[in-house]
């Protein structure tokens, strides 16, 4: 089984960003989405995935990134993947 979670933490307040709306895409279809909670994580975007390659987009609270994209190959077992998001500058990794 595949499955993946992921959180928004807001660097410059220092605090999760709650309410972040991220989008799930494979093949050109949206194939989930939801919003983060009070503490900016989304614990299961879509439960029963397949593997393989997906885009990932956030849509961060940041006057400069309007929409942060990430493609991601998920293979078998749980990937977990952070976004880190200030005004001007962002990261993301694959976390554990």
């Amino acid at each position: 089984m595949t499955s993946l979670s992921t959180h928004v933490l807001d660097t410059e307040r220092g605090a999760p960003a709650q309410g972040v709306r991220v989008e799930l895409h494979r093949d050109g279809e949206l194939v989930a989405e939801g919003q983060t909670d009070v503490d900016g994580r989304i614990a299961n975007l879509l439960p029963g995935l397949e593997p393989g390659v997906y885009r990932l987009v956030f849509h961060p609270p940041s006057p400069f990134f309007r929409r942060v994209e990430l493609e991601i190959e998920l293979d078998e077992g749980h990937t977990h993947v952070p976004l880190l998001v200030s005004s001007y500058a962002c990261v993301s990794y694959r976390g554990s």
